[in-house]
């Protein structure tokens, strides 16, 4: 039993890792058009090993058997398709797979290893083409990058998984009518489509570090996947950009503090009450080695303006030494080039430990932004200023903000703030 349990959790984590480097040359093979041929040989190449791995034993190198047995599928996947006009053997880079006296030395060599690594890169900016919306790009990196079922992806978002179904075929069809291999962006493009990659990491990031849509506050899967995708933009030379560390950074430092974020029962921890000795100080001191490769060139991004503001999180001893003047500071900077609620909201909070309520009452009064009304965040903040002093509207502050959250954690964080009123 205990040995099924290590290999379903071996299988489950390779899958993670390797199922997108399996995608990205099987996408090679069979054209972005047949993107589905691609995900049915990975599902089958991991059912097999679930299969043979109880039986036979975990191989010695089973990232290596997974890509011989993806290999061996997506021959006979060929071979079945030879006279077909599915895939199209008359592209160039696919005329030697149609023979079979050249089909196995051409398949050896589209799987060495450098070219694999090149090709899920290709993958990370066609899957973060700008012509998709956001939410299917999550849902396809999610399917094709990182081996999520669609029952997984789901339950992430809180949804169908017809309507997961349906966004997938919508990006596939995308695909076939678009009809382009997943190429590197030209070097006038690769600054401009990095950024769209890195938004999409950061998207998938920010949901499994702070989940609007599952019953668990923090999914550390999605936080995995997303480092794991964002360490390979780090790691190749192409995309090694300022705001690409500078985003690695940011995710090391929040990861670092995961652990500490909610308690044995899940319930939400707040950063005042966090067990800072359960922080991860080797993820932090990464964070700082990220953020160090990232200052260089003349452009700050908004990634660089939150890393330092989770740096100064990272580096105070204590809550009570926290400089929160220093995070003023730079959400000043973060507001000049991102004028988004979000950020305008955090900035109030940070307002309010500098210079408390009167003055963050003052600020809501003259910013006149109405959509903040719509954010839990925003009537969360009223809560606790008007907790102790004013307790009638801190519980109608928190109330709304009840309704509007669709997490379950914060749900029973409001209602513990509300019981103690």
């Amino acid at each position: 039993m205990n040995q099924s349990f290590n290999i379903t959790q071996l299988t489950d984590h390779l899958f993670r890792h390797e199922a997108g480097k399996i995608v990205a040359v099987l996408t090679k093979i069979f054209g972005i058009e047949n993107l589905h041929l691609s995900e049915d040989v990975v599902q089958d190449t991991f059912i097999s090993a679930m299969r043979v791995w109880p039986l036979k034993g975990i191989p010695s190198n089973p990232s290596a058997w997974l890509f011989r047995v993806a290999k061996n599928k997506a021959i006979d996947v060929l071979r079945k398709n030879k006279f077909s006009t599915q895939i199209d053997f008359s592209d160039p880079g696919k005329t030697l797979l149609q023979s079979e006296y050249t089909l196995l030395t051409a398949m050896d060599t589209l799987w060495q290893e450098g070219a694999i690594e090149d090709d899920l890169l290709k993958m990370m900016f066609a899957c973060s083409d700008p012509a998709i919306t956001e939410e299917n790009q999550v849902t396809l990196i999610l399917k094709t990058l990182c081996g999520f079922s669609i029952a997984e992806i789901a339950r992430a978002f809180l949804s169908s998984e017809d309507t997961i179904t349906k966004r997938l075929y919508r990006t596939r069809e995308f695909f076939r009518t678009k009809n382009t291999p997943p190429v590197l962006p030209p070097p006038a493009e690769l600054r401009r489509r990095t950024e769209a990659v890195l938004k999409t990491i950061y998207l998938l990031f920010n949901e499994g570090y702070n989940s609007t849509h599952a019953s668990e506050f923090i999914r550390k899967d999605l936080i995995d996947q997303a480092m794991y995708l964002c360490r390979i933009l780090c790691d190749n030379k192409i995309t090694q950009l300022p705001d690409v560390y500078a985003a690695m950074a940011l995710m090391c430092f929040h990861a670092a503090r995961t652990d500490s974020r909610v308690d044995n029962e899940g319930s939400i921890v707040l950063l005042a009450q966090q067990d800072r000795s359960k922080w991860d100080h080797d993820l932090i001191a990464l964070g700082n080695e990220y953020l160090n490769k990232a200052a260089y060139g003349e452009e700050i991004s908004t990634y660089h303006i939150e890393a330092a503001i989770a740096f100064e999180h990272c580096m105070a001893q204590g809550f009570e030494q926290t400089n929160w003047a220093h995070i003023l500071t730079y959400y000043n900077m973060l507001v000049a080039i991102n004028p988004s609620s979000v950020v305008f909201l955090n900035r109030l909070t940070v307002i309010y430990k500098v210079y408390g309520k009167d003055r963050t009452l003052e600020e809501i009064e003259r910013s006149g932004k109405k959509e903040w009304e719509k954010s839990y965040l925003y009537h969360t903040l009223l809560g606790d200023m008007y907790a102790g002093s004013e307790n009638s509207k801190a519980r109608a502050s928190y109330e709304t903000a009840l309704y509007l959250t669709r997490s379950e954690a914060e749900k029973k964080l409001l209602a513990r703030k509300i019981a103690s009123l």
